[in-house]
């Protein structure tokens, strides 16, 4: 199913975010959730079965940080480390690789007229069939490196469409997967667009993160199914707690991720009835922030940029929109400063806590809970009663600038 809903101009530029409180509170939609088939309970299964396939998959660790938690005034602060994920250092190596694996054995199967195994994929005479496919997207650098490892892992070519503001570093990321780039002048969305057309030019398989008005959402539904593992690993690690998590925060680009946190976790009852579902971006391109603002999905005008490259898109995915509306309870905005400073603060460790090598995207949700936690804690709920769970998205992926290292 393809969601079409009206992109909109935003009403307000990213600049105009600083004169805003950084937190937009918000009631859980009341009615019953339809939730998609993507992030139902049993969405996981299928990304499972194929990336096992994987020679580098395992689940990643859901550490406690006691230390920062007593330093915050919570009551627990739990941690997805996603920075080792399938060698490529971020949870995207669950979507693009997964959504790769799944289209290539549909190819197959409609040349050979029957189902196959995922075994079957590196299988001679099926490897022959996949060196002819190529897959494209675009990307800030984690997706990117996502698809070219997918297939590179089944022998098909890959194609990365990468804007102006994507280092030489990440592109260097890609290269060395065996990727061809192709770079673009603009932002995110004029890479994305240009994916987009080269594909339906060339006859290659586009694997999109996000969709747009009218678009075939086909293999994003793909990307983001292939998150769920990333839930599913932490039910199976907090099967013996008794106490739920009473906050979630999940930092955005255009919603990916945090749709799925929030719709496979509430399909797999890893929520309260009360748990606060936060979504957190950089206050200079926060279009979820600004979309739950204006009650509609807009799109942000071109900004400055962030050091939160990864979260830096000018529009939510249509796709996941409507999850994200429906079960977001509250929106934080923090600034490059605060990121930075969560970086330093994971890398170097509290008081015994494990110190976590993260970039500045992939502490944006500890620097919003910070955040929060300094500004409007009694409101929020952040007391010694509370159980927060955050996720460490990605490990460094610009060393020169990373604030870990200054």
């Amino acid at each position: 199913m393809t969601l079409v809903l009206p992109l909109k101009p935003a009403e307000t530029s990213p600049e105009t975010l600083a004169n805003h409180w950084p937190v937009l509170l918000r009631n859980r939609s009341s009615g019953p959730i339809q939730a998609p088939w993507w992030c139902d309970r049993n969405a996981g299964d299928e990304p499972l079965r194929l990336l096992q396939a994987c020679p580098r998959y395992a689940p990643t660790n859901l550490i406690c940080l006691p230390r920062t938690a007593e330093r915050l005034g919570l009551g627990e602060i739990w941690i997805k480390d996603e920075t080792q994920r399938l060698g490529i250092g971020s949870f995207k190596g669950l979507g693009g690789a997964y959504a790769v694996l799944k289209l290539a054995m549909k190819h197959v199967e409609r040349r050979m007229g029957r189902t196959i195994l995922p075994a079957e994929l590196f299988e001679p005479r099926v490897r022959s069939m996949l060196t002819e496919l190529t897959f494209s997207c675009a990307s800030d650098g984690n997706h990117g490196r996502s698809v070219s490892a997918g297939a590179r892992l089944i022998g098909a070519r890959a194609v990365v469409y990468l804007h102006g503001g994507v280092s030489d570093e990440r592109a260097a990321h890609i290269s060395r997967l065996g990727a061809a780039i192709v770079r673009v002048a603009g932002d995110y969305h004029d890479s994305v667009e240009a994916a987009a057309d080269a594909a339906s030019q060339d006859g290659w398989i586009a694997v999109p993160d996000t969709v747009g008005p009218g678009e075939d959402d086909t293999a994003c539904t793909l990307v983001v199914q292939g998150y769920a593992i990333l839930i599913d690993e932490i039910v199976s690690a907090t099967t013996e707690q008794s106490k739920p998590f009473t906050h979630v925060l999940v930092q955005a680009g255009v919603g990916g991720l945090a749709a799925s946190v929030f719709g496979h976790g509430w399909a797999r009852g890893l929520f309260g009835p009360d748990t606060h579902l936060w979504i957190v971006e950089p206050e200079l391109s926060a279009c979820l922030y600004e979309s739950a603002r204006a009650e509609r999905p807009i799109r942000l005008p071109p900004g400055p940029a962030t050091n939160m490259a990864m979260l830096e898109c000018q529009s939510p995915s249509l796709l996941v929109w409507p999850i994200i509306d429906a079960l977001a309870t509250g929106f934080l905005t923090v600034t490059d400063e605060q990121a930075s400073d969560a970086v330093r603060l994971l890398n170097a460790g509290i008081s015994g806590d494990a110190p976590l090598r993260v970039g500045e995207s992939g502490a944006a949700g500890l620097a919003g809970l910070v955040k929060a936690a300094d500004d409007r804690r009694d409101q929020l709920g952040l007391d010694q009663s509370a159980k927060v769970l955050l996720f460490a998205t990605e490990g460094p992926t610009d060393l020169s600038v990373w604030s870990g290292s200054r």
